[in-house]
C-alpha cells in the first residue's frame, strides 16, 4: 500500500528518518518536530493506512502495517533510522523485527511489545456520533464532541483529522475498520519471532503506564540491545506535552 507521506529536509550526513503516528494521528500532527529534526538529514513522516490522506484497507494489525513502512522505505531506497510512537511505535517494532535489513536505529515512544487492556472504542463512538452535517467551524464541532469527550486536549487532537471542507464533512479516519480492529490495535500478535539486533531507545513519559518495569522482559526478548530512558513530568504524548525535550532526546539518540 503506498502511503501518504510528508517530506522535510534534504540529503545531510544522517540517515534518513522514518516518523509513524499513533491511533487517530497523521503526519502533520508531527510536522514541527519533524522539521526541527530536518535540519541535516531527510525527514519523512506517513500518514498510516486508515488515517489522514492514505489508503482505506480492510485490515488494521500491525503485520500489515508494517509491510506499508517497509515499502517506504524500499522505495526511498536506502535503511532509515525509525521512530514511531504508540500504535505507530508497535508497527515500527513489527517492521524491525521482520525486516532488520531496512531498520537503522528505533526509537519507541511510549509503548511496549505487550496486549494492553484498554481500548479507544470509546473515542471511535464519539466521533461516528457526531452529526457532521450540521457543522461548519472547528468550534462547533468540538462544542459537539465535547459532549462525549470531556478532555479539551483529546478533542482537538481528534478534530485534525475532520474535515470540514470536504463535501459533505467527513473523517479522515476508516472508523468502521479501526473500531472493528481495535482489539488488534491495542494488542500484540502472539506469535512474533526473530529479534532486532540494532540499537533501540524505549523512551517513555515519566507519567504514563504504558511502559512499565514487567514489560522489560518481553522488550528485551525482542529487542537485546533496548535502551531505556523517560521525560519528566509527561504522560503518554509525550512528543505532544513536551515538544522540545522530546526533540533533544530523539536528536541525541539518533545522532
Amino acid at each position: 500500500m503506498q502511503l501518504a507521506q510528508v517530506s522535510h529536509g534534504s540529503e545531510g550526513a544522517a540517515p534518513p528518518l522514518l516518523i509513524v503516528h499513533g491511533l487517530f494521528g497523521s503526519a502533520r500532527n508531527w510536522g514541527a518536530i519533524a522539521k526541527r529534526l530536518a535540519a541535516d538529514r531527510p525527514v519523512i513522516a506517513v500518514d498510516m493506512r486508515n488515517h489522514g490522506d492514505s489508503p482505506w484497507a480492510d485490515t488494521h494489525d500491525y503485520p500489515a502495517m508494517a509491510t506499508d513502512l517497509a515499502e517506504v522505505i524500499t522505495a526511498y531506497g536506502a535503511p532509515m533510522d525509525v521512530l514511531g510512537h504508540s500504535m505507530g511505535g508497535k508497527a515500527a517494532m513489527m517492521l524491525a523485527l521482520t525486516r532488520p535489513d531496512l531498520v537503522k536505529r528505533l526509537l519507541i515512544a511510549d509503548i511496549a511489545p505487550v496486549a494492553y487492556g484498554h481500548t479507544q472504542r470509546p473515542l471511535v463512538a464519539a466521533m461516528q456520533g457526531l452529526d457532521l452535517s450540521a457543522l461548519k467551524t472547528r468550534a462547533e464541532a468540538d462544542a459537539a464532541l465535547a459532549l462525549t469527550v470531556s478532555d479539551p486536549g483529546v478533542r482537538a487532537f481528534l478534530l485534525q483529522s475532520l474535515d470540514l471542507r470536504a463535501d459533505p464533512p467527513r473523517w479522515r479516519l476508516n472508523l468502521t475498520v479501526l473500531d472493528r480492529e481495535m482489539d488488534k490495535i491495542t494488542g500484540w500478535p502472539k506469535a512474533v519471532s526473530g529479534s532486532f539486533p540494532g540499537p533501540a531507545l524505549f523512551l517513555s513519559g515519566a507519567k504514563s503506564d504504558y511502559v512499565l518495569p514487567e514489560h522489560r522482559t518481553a522488550i528485551k526478548a525482542l529487542f537485546q540491545n533496548a535502551k531505556f530512558a523517560k521525560i519528566p513530568n509527561v504522560g503518554h504524548w509525550l512528543h505532544a506535552e513536551a515538544p522540545r525535550p522530546f526533540e533533544q532526546s530523539a536528536r541525541a539518540w539518533f545522532d
